[in-house]
């Protein structure tokens, strides 16, 4: 992006920095004001004023997933190494945009390859699951999304993704099940033909086959 707003924060010792499309800024910021008088409310009301500057903001905080591009995160950090046993990262935190909707979903994902000669870094694994979760997204496609991109990148022996989340358009509209959640699953390689190594890793993220 070439015109951007940004803002600084000092947080916890170091200097976050935020930054914004200006011009999609004050672009999101005046239909949202629209919206607001849709839905009967001023926006020119004290408690309003910045809340359409600070909604456009947010989804573009919550959609920036759009601007990264997950396959460069791995290969950034690919090391040669003869480790051919499980690597795991599981219990990451995901937050993301139902795209029927635009409400959030999240939930945590669980992520594990057989490495084939190469190994990424650990914290690369979770980048990849902001890279797309930050997005316009329905689950199914996130965890195949993940799934391909550790495959496409590595060329591991088999990736396995398993994400349990629970959806607000569920929870907050049209069925209002609170207590529900969905679970989805990717596998290749070793995790789609051996059974046993599928086992291992539902067994490491604590599941059972049923």
């Amino acid at each position: 992006m070439d015109n951007k707003n940004i803002e600084t924060d000092l947080e916890n010792g170091y200097l976050r920095v935020e930054q914004f499309n200006e011009e999609s800024t004050s672009s999101i910021s005046s239909h949202y004001k629209d919206i607001l008088r849709y839905l009967g409310e001023d926006p020119e009301r004290e408690g309003l004023l910045k809340t359409p500057k600070r909604v456009a903001k947010a989804l573009q905080f919550l959609t920036q997933g759009y601007s990264i591009n997950p396959d460069e995160i791995l290969r950034s950090a690919i090391f040669e190494e003869e480790y051919r046993q499980m690597v795991l990262v599981k219990d990451i935190d995901l937050y993301s945009l139902c795209e029927h909707h635009m409400l959030p979903f999240f939930g945590k994902a669980h992520v594990a390859y057989i490495p084939n000669g190469y190994i990424t870094g650990l914290s690369k694994i979770a980048r990849v699951v902001e890279a797309y979760a930050r997005r316009l997204q329905v689950q199914e496609r996130l965890t195949v999304q993940i799934c391909n991109c550790i495959q496409d990148a590595l060329h591991p022996l088999g990736v396995a993704v398993v994400i349990e989340a629970q959806h607000m358009c569920m929870q907050m509209r049209g069925v209002q099940k609170q207590n529900s959640a969905t679970t989805t699953s990717a596998f290749t390689g070793a995790f789609l033909n051996s059974s046993a190594t599928r086992e291992e890793f539902f067994h490491l993220i604590g599941k059972t086959l049923r």
